[in-house]
Protein backbone atom coordinates (compact mmCIF):
# COMPACT_ATOMS: atom_id res chain seq x y z
CA UNK A 1 0.00 0.00 0.00
CA UNK A 2 1.20 3.48 -1.14
CA UNK A 3 1.53 6.26 1.65
CA UNK A 4 2.38 9.03 0.30
CA UNK A 5 1.31 12.81 1.19
CA UNK A 6 1.57 15.82 -0.45
CA UNK A 7 1.52 19.00 2.29
CA UNK A 8 1.39 22.86 0.73
CA UNK A 9 1.89 25.22 3.69
CA UNK A 10 3.71 28.65 3.29
CA UNK A 11 5.03 28.16 6.67
CA UNK A 12 8.67 26.63 7.11
CA UNK A 13 7.90 25.60 10.87
CA UNK A 14 4.37 23.89 10.29
CA UNK A 15 6.06 22.21 7.16
CA UNK A 16 9.04 20.74 8.76
CA UNK A 17 6.82 19.76 12.13
CA UNK A 18 4.22 17.53 9.76
CA UNK A 19 6.93 16.55 7.42
CA UNK A 20 8.79 15.01 10.59
CA UNK A 21 5.96 13.77 12.75
CA UNK A 22 4.24 12.09 9.76
CA UNK A 23 7.58 10.53 8.21
CA UNK A 24 8.03 8.75 11.78
CA UNK A 25 4.52 7.36 11.37
CA UNK A 26 5.98 5.85 8.01
CA UNK A 27 4.56 7.77 5.47
CA UNK A 28 6.19 9.28 2.54
CA UNK A 29 6.25 13.15 2.95
CA UNK A 30 6.43 15.68 0.35
CA UNK A 31 6.31 19.26 1.77
CA UNK A 32 5.79 22.27 -0.51
CA UNK A 33 5.73 26.00 0.68
CA UNK A 34 4.07 26.58 -2.60
CA UNK A 35 2.53 25.05 -6.02
CA UNK A 36 2.04 26.79 -9.39
CA UNK A 37 -0.27 23.74 -10.28
CA UNK A 38 -1.84 21.41 -7.82
CA UNK A 39 -2.76 19.53 -10.45
CA UNK A 40 0.62 19.46 -11.92
CA UNK A 41 2.03 18.64 -8.16
CA UNK A 42 -0.75 15.96 -7.74
CA UNK A 43 0.71 13.85 -11.23
CA UNK A 44 4.38 14.35 -10.02
CA UNK A 45 4.06 13.27 -7.01
CA UNK A 46 1.36 11.04 -6.75
CA UNK A 47 -0.16 11.63 -3.62
CA UNK A 48 -2.54 9.23 -1.76
CA UNK A 49 -3.83 12.01 0.91
CA UNK A 50 -3.36 16.02 0.05
CA UNK A 51 -2.86 18.80 3.45
CA UNK A 52 -3.34 22.01 2.61
CA UNK A 53 -2.89 25.23 4.36
CA UNK A 54 -6.14 27.62 4.22
CA UNK A 55 -4.07 30.87 3.52
CA UNK A 56 -1.39 30.39 1.12
CA UNK A 57 1.17 33.13 -0.23
CA UNK A 58 -1.08 34.07 -3.36
CA UNK A 59 -3.77 31.35 -3.54
CA UNK A 60 -6.38 30.40 -0.83
CA UNK A 61 -6.01 26.53 -0.33
CA UNK A 62 -9.24 26.07 -0.78
CA UNK A 63 -9.25 27.25 -3.97
CA UNK A 64 -6.78 24.61 -4.48
CA UNK A 65 -8.94 21.81 -2.57
CA UNK A 66 -11.47 22.96 -5.69
CA UNK A 67 -9.43 21.99 -8.08
CA UNK A 68 -8.60 18.65 -6.70
CA UNK A 69 -11.32 17.67 -6.43
CA UNK A 70 -13.52 19.13 -9.63
CA UNK A 71 -10.62 16.96 -11.46
CA UNK A 72 -11.02 13.86 -12.20
CA UNK A 73 -8.07 12.83 -11.84
CA UNK A 74 -7.99 13.61 -8.55
CA UNK A 75 -11.34 13.87 -7.04
CA UNK A 76 -10.58 10.74 -5.35
CA UNK A 77 -7.81 11.83 -3.37
CA UNK A 78 -8.26 12.82 0.26
CA UNK A 79 -8.16 16.61 1.54
CA UNK A 80 -7.58 17.74 5.26
CA UNK A 81 -7.75 21.44 4.96
CA UNK A 82 -5.28 23.14 7.83
CA UNK A 83 -5.61 26.59 9.19
CA UNK A 84 -5.46 28.62 12.28
CA UNK A 85 -8.53 30.38 11.18
CA UNK A 86 -11.01 28.15 11.46
CA UNK A 87 -13.86 31.10 11.44
CA UNK A 88 -12.80 32.20 7.53
CA UNK A 89 -13.16 28.64 7.02
CA UNK A 90 -16.72 28.09 8.17
CA UNK A 91 -17.69 30.98 6.59
CA UNK A 92 -16.80 30.45 2.97
CA UNK A 93 -17.69 26.84 2.60
CA UNK A 94 -15.38 24.00 2.82
CA UNK A 95 -14.32 23.73 -0.67
CA UNK A 96 -14.78 20.10 -0.60
CA UNK A 97 -12.07 18.80 2.42
CA UNK A 98 -12.86 15.41 3.10
CA UNK A 99 -11.63 17.24 6.74
CA UNK A 100 -10.77 20.43 8.66
CA UNK A 101 -8.02 20.56 11.51
CA UNK A 102 -7.75 24.19 13.34
CA UNK A 103 -4.46 25.29 13.89
CA UNK A 104 -2.74 24.68 16.69
CA UNK A 105 -3.28 20.61 16.30
CA UNK A 106 -2.83 18.16 18.58
CA UNK A 107 -0.56 15.52 16.81
CA UNK A 108 -2.64 12.32 18.21
CA UNK A 109 -5.87 13.81 16.49
CA UNK A 110 -3.62 14.39 13.08
CA UNK A 111 -2.28 10.74 12.92
CA UNK A 112 -5.64 9.05 13.35
CA UNK A 113 -7.24 11.24 10.61
CA UNK A 114 -4.27 10.88 8.22
CA UNK A 115 -4.82 6.63 9.45
CA UNK A 116 -8.58 7.22 8.28
CA UNK A 117 -7.99 8.64 4.92
CA UNK A 118 -5.41 6.73 4.07
CA UNK A 119 -7.86 3.79 4.52
CA UNK A 120 -10.66 5.70 2.91
CA UNK A 121 -8.29 6.24 0.07
CA UNK A 122 -6.92 2.52 -0.39
CA UNK A 123 -10.13 0.92 -0.25
CA UNK A 124 -11.11 3.46 -3.15
CA UNK A 125 -8.10 3.37 -5.53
Amino acid sequence: MSKNILIVDDSSDTLDLLKEALEQEGYDVTALPYTENIITSISQYQPDLVMLDFLLAGINGGELCHQLKTDPSSSHIPVIMLSGYPRVLESLGNYGADEFIAKPFDLEHLYASVKHWMEESAMHA
